[in-house]
């Protein structure tokens, strides 16, 4: 591998590594917020859920929905508590107490050092919603819902900068699903209102709801005909899973995201010179994760029960493997992935794990989540890399080590992200960083583990991360031993 300070792909937005909270399941109730918990504070948020997403340093956080959002009423969740009705939540079938709502939402993320990405229902409500609701989280007062936000308690506005313009429009599962015609006009117009009401905003226009959509990537060229110039970012989502039980093949599922990431911003690029503009479309990616675990067992709830658990995934080592290709993915296309929402951040498929009443705890994939939100920060490196290679089931040409690399000027820090996909043999890598002068190994970060389907627990955390990585540096040649199906992130720094 050549690692070059001159091969700048672009600076890293930081909040690529953004998460999501849906009410859904347990990830709000019993999740973030579980009053009556020992460790809960005074508003009812879980003060150790809260130091475990603060060491993930999430930057943003996408609310309230996800499939939910298209039947919500905004105004169900704000004012006295005492006065907000039970709903039927649609979407995932439960009842929604709307104890905790937009203004609440807003001082947990506070707390956390999040701002929010906020999403509209674009299925059963529209313009009128869309421009009451912003007005009355981001107008500073003198009028009816600014006023409102004031007399529910909330002198200043909370200045909610991205906005969701719906949900999987394109989803036949979603409430109020609509064609590609349907969703860019509404759209459209529902955008043009809000940033009236607020030009400073930044809009995202709802994309497939995944790459193997049928009407994929159709979709997107209908869409943003109509959306291109009011909207600033086009969303992706991705889940992947190991229904087949091929370890080799699922590690590979990353370069799907990488050619769903290109055909998307192929589509864009189309869009931008019918248009003749001068604009360049950014990414969302706002939903992404494995999900696969908890299918069978979800079917088997009850309907119309509070906060049952839902999407509850346990998460394996191979999972963390997959999940940290995943994040490289935005690294590597960080000159045109500028948001991300690793869908979800508590219980719901999620990094984090909580018992009611009892611990909270870090999945297998909270690790890399970890590693590359907090040493992620500077300028993505293209790193050039001859790696020996495999096929799989759906994929040829998989390079056994799958890799990124991000500079940090300001910090003199430099950090290289990988993955060895071998799952019998460890792989010896040299890195020629004669770029970096004077830089010294600060540390050799590895996660690995002999079974790939080691899990989590309350009671004991068998998959964790240790740094005696076998790593090397001498007259600008790093020399690295990669062990078997692991992840690493080798740090160095300028001293």
């Amino acid at each position: 591998m050549i690692i070059d300070k001159s091969f700048r792909i672009s600076k890293v937005d930081e909040r690529i590594y953004g998460s999501f909270i849906e009410h859904l399941g347990r990830a709000v109730y019993g999740g973030v917020f579980e009053p009556g918990h020992p460790d809960a504070d005074e508003n009812g948020f879980r003060k150790d859920v809260m130091e475990l997403v603060k060491k993930l340093q999430v930057p943003i956080i996408r609310y309230p929905g996800g499939n939910m959002v298209s039947a919500y009423d905004w105004e169900d969740g704000v004012g006295p508590k005492e006065d907000r009705p039970n709903r039927l939540e649609l979407a995932w079938r439960t009842i929604e107490t709307n104890d905790v709502g937009t203004n609440e939402f807003m001082e947990w993320s506070k707390k956390v050092n999040a701002e929010v990405m906020m999403a509209i229902n674009l299925g059963t409500r529209g313009i009128d919603a869309a421009r009451n609701f912003i007005e009355y989280c981001n107008h500073p007062g003198g009028s009816k819902y600014s006023d409102l936000r004031i007399q529910h308690g909330y002198k200043y506005p909370h200045n909610i900068k991205t906005w969701c313009l719906g949900n999987e429009m394109d989803g036949p599962w979603q409430v109020g699903h609509k064609t590609a015609e349907e969703y860019g006009r509404l759209a459209s117009e529902t955008g043009k209102a809000m940033k009236l009401v607020d030009p400073s905003i930044e809009l995202v226009s709802c994309g497939s709801s995944n790459s193997k959509m049928p009407t994929f990537p159709e979709w997107e060229a209908t869409t943003l005909d109509h959306t291109y110039d009011v909207a600033d970012y086009v969303s992706l989502h991705q889940y992947y899973g190991n229904h087949e039980n091929d370890t080799a093949n699922y590690l590979a599922k990353s370069m799907d995201m990488d050619h769903f990431i290109k055909t998307v911003i192929a589509t864009c690029d189309y869009i931008k010179a019918k248009k003749r503009s001068k604009k360049t479309m950014m990414l969302s990616f706002d939903e992404w994760n494995v999900w696969y675990h908890s299918t069978q067992q979800d079917s088997k709830l009850e309907p119309w029960t509070v906060a049952p658990p839902q999407l509850e995934d346990v998460y394996n080592f191979e999972d963390a493997l997959l999940v940290g290709s995943m994040l490289m993915s935005f690294l590597r296309h960080a000159d045109r992935v500028k948001m991300a929402a690793m869908a979800q951040l508590v219980n719901v498929i999620a990094p984090i794990m909580t018992e009611n009443g009892g611990k909270a705890w870090k999945q297998t994939i909270f690790y890399p989540y970890m590693h590359v939100s907090v040493f992620g920060r500077g300028v993505s490196l293209h790193p050039v890399i001859s790696s020996p290679k495999y096929d799989s089931k759906e994929f040829t040409d998989i390079p056994y080590i799958d890799s990124a690399v991000v500079h940090n000027e300001e910090n003199e820090e430099l950090n290289v992200f990988l993955v060895n996909r071998h799952l019998t043999e460890g792989i010896d890598l040299s890195i020629d960083v004669r770029s970096f002068e004077d830089y010294q190994i600060v540390e050799h970060i590895v996660l690995e583990h002999d079974d790939m389907k080691a899990t989590n627990t309350v009671i004991k955390e068998e998959v964790a991360p240790h740094t005696n990585g076998n790593s090397k540096l001498q007259d600008g040649l790093l020399e690295s031993r990669l062990n078997k199906g692991s992840w690493n992130v080798i740090r160095l720094k300028k001293y």
